[in-house]
C-alpha cells in the first residue's frame, strides 16, 4: 500500500527520535521500528516488522512481567521502567521503557507503543564515578575512607598485623576481610575469632587446638582457629575484650610465629596473617593497665582509625543508594530510593550504630513499603517524629502545604475507587492524563499499587 505523506512525516519525525520506538498490533506483532530501535537492538526494522516483539525485543521482563502486555490488558501507561536487553550479538544493555496503548479516532484498540532509552553511557558512568567511592563493600567518599581506600592495597600486601579501630558498626570487618582479599594469602581462609565471645578457659584450646588425650574428653586431635587459617588470615574482632591472662598467649604467637596445641610438646608454625579490630582505644587502655603494652605494639604496627557515621555524612546518601541496590535485589523488589524528607532526618541523625544502624533501618522499611520511595512513616517506629502530621517534603525539597496533603488524599481516594485506572481517575477529577501523572510524580504515588 502507498504510503501517505502523513505516513512518511511520522516516519521522518521518528528517525529523528533518540529513544528506540516501535508499535505492536492486538498480536503483540511489531508494526513499526525506528532507527534508534535498530541501533539499540541491532535488529534491522525489516527483520523485526511482522514478529512478535518478545522474538525481538529480549528483554528480562518479558516473561515475568511485559510492559506491553500489561498495558494491553489494564489500558494504563508504563513510565520509565527499568529492564535489560540482549541486543544480536548477545550485549546486554540497560534501558528504561514506557508504554502506552494507540486507538483510532472512534476509540478502537489499534495496538500499543513503546519507547526505549538506552541507559548503558549513564551506568558506565555512574560505574566510574562508583568505583572512585567504593572498595569491596566498603562505601565512602569522605577524606578518612578515601585515604583508607589509598592505603590498602599496600597494607594487604605487606603481610603486617594490622590494628582496625574504630565504633561498633562502622564496617571494621569489611575493612578486615579486604585486606585479606587484596593479600597473596587471598586463596586460603580467613577465619574470625570473637574475642568477646569467647570463655577464658576455652581461649588456647579454641586458639591453638587439641591433640588426643590432652583432657578427659579429648577422644581425637581437634585444628585450632590458627590450624583452620594456615597461609591465610586470622581476625580477632573486639581484641580490647580479651582478658589480661589470656593475652600473653597470643603475644607468643605474635612474638615466635609459633604455638603448642593443648596436650602437644612439640611447638607448630604460625603461618598466618593477623588482623584485629575493636570499638575502644587499646592506647587508652594500656595507660590504665588494663591491655598489656607489648601486646598492644605487636597488634598496631599498621593502625588504621574508622570514623563514626556522623563524621562522615557525606557518605551517607552513597550508602543509602547501597543497601536500596542490595535489598531490591535480596526481596526482588524495584524501591527507587528514598523520600527527601527520609535523606533530610538520615543526614541530620547522629547514628550512634553507625553503618549497621542505618542498613537495619533501610531493611526495616523494605518490609513496609510498597511505592516507589521509602516514606517516613516506613522507618521504624522510634525514628518517627512526636507529631505524627509532620509535614514531609515532597519531590521538589519544599514542605508540603495542607492543601497539597488535601490533593494528595484526593487522588489516592479516587485512584482507589477506580482501581488505579489513570484514563478514569483523570477524568473524574477534571484534569489530562499528563497533568494526572506529573501530579502522581511529584506526590511519589504509584498507581500500581491500586490495581487488583
Amino acid at each position: 500500500m502507498e504510503k501517505t505523506k502523513q505516513d512518511r512525516l511520522h516516519e521522518t519525525i521518528l528517525s529523528c527520535i533518540a529513544d528506540g520506538v516501535f508499535t505492536v498490533d492486538g498480536e503483540w506483532r511489531i508494526t513499526s521500528f525506528n532507527k534508534a530501535a535498530e541501533r539499540i537492538t541491532g535488529v534491522p526494522a525489516a527483520d523485526a516488522i511482522g514478529r512478535k516483539c518478545a522474538d525481538v525485543f529480549r528483554a528480562d521482563i518479558c516473561e515475568r512481567g511485559c510492559a506491553i502486555r500489561q498495558t494491553l490488558r489494564t489500558g494504563n501507561e508504563v513510565i520509565n521502567q527499568p529492564a535489560r536487553i540482549l541486543d544480536r550479538d548477545g550485549r546486554s544493555h540497560p534501558i528504561s521503557i514506557s508504554t502506552a496503548v494507540l486507538r483510532d479516532r472512534n476509540g478502537e484498540l489499534l495496538g500499543a507503543v513503546e519507547t526505549f532509552r538506552d541507559l548503558s553511557q549513564i551506568e558506565q558512568l555512574r560505574r566510574e564515578i562508583s568505583s572512585q567511592y567504593v572498595f569491596e563493600d566498603i562505601i565512602g567518599r569522605s577524606e578518612a575512607f578515601r585515604r583508607i581506600f589509598t592505603l590498602l592495597p599496600d597494607i594487604a600486601q605487606s603481610d603486617s598485623t594490622v590494628l582496625i579501630e574504630g565504633p561498633s558498626g562502622s564496617g571494621k570487618e569489611l575493612i578486615a576481610r579486604a585486606i585479606h582479599n587484596l593479600s597473596n594469602r587471598s586463596s586460603k581462609p580467613c577465619v574470625v575469632v570473637n574475642c568477646g565471645t569467647l570463655p577464658p578457659s576455652l581461649f588456647e584450646s579454641e586458639l591453638f587446638g587439641y591433640v588426643k588425650g590432652a583432657f578427659t574428653d579429648a577422644q581425637k586431635d581437634k585444628p585450632g582457629r590458627i590450624a583452620l587459617a594456615d597461609g591465610g588470615t586470622v581476625f580477632f574482632d573486639e581484641i580490647s575484650e580479651l582478658p589480661l591472662e589470656t593475652q600473653v598467649k597470643l603475644l607468643r604467637l605474635l612474638q615466635e610465629r609459633e604455638y603448642e596445641p593443648l596436650g602437644s610438646v612439640q611447638p607448630r608454625r604460625a603461618n598466618v596473617r593477623v588482623v584485629a579490630a575493636t570499638n575502644k582505644r587499646l592506647f587508652e587502655m594500656v595507660s590504665k593497665e588494663r591491655f598489656r603494652d607489648d601486646l598492644y605494639f605487636r597488634l598496631a604496627v599498621i593502625r588504621l582509625t574508622v570514623p563514626l557515621l556522623r563524621e562522615r555524612r557525606e557518605d551517607i546518601p552513597h550508602l543509602v543508594e547501597h543497601f536500596v541496590d542490595r535489598y531490591n535485589a535480596k526481596r526482588g523488589k524495584q524501591i527507587e530510593g528514598v523520600t527527601p524528607a527520609v535523606m533530610e532526618f538520615f543526614m541530620r541523625h547522629d547514628f550512634p550504630g553507625n553503618v549497621r544502624e542505618l542498613e537495619n533501618i533501610i531493611e526495616y522499611a523494605f518490609v513496609l513499603c510498597h511505592q516507589r520511595r521509602i516514606h517516613m512513616r516506613h522507618l521504624p517506629e522510634e525514628y518517627q517524629p512526636e507529631d505524627h502530621l509532620a509535614e514531609e517534603i515532597d519531590a521538589n525539597g519544599w514542605n508540603q502545604s495542607p492543601l497539597a496533603r488535601a490533593e494528595q488524599q484526593t487522588i489516592r481516594s479516587i485512584l482507589q475507587q477506580n482501581k488505579g485506572n489513570l484514563g478514569q481517575t483523570a477524568r473524574q477529577l477534571g484534569i489530562s492524563r499528563t497533568t494526572l501523572w506529573r501530579r502522581l510524580k511529584a506526590f511519589d504515588i504509584d498507581a500500581s499499587e491500586f490495581r487488583d
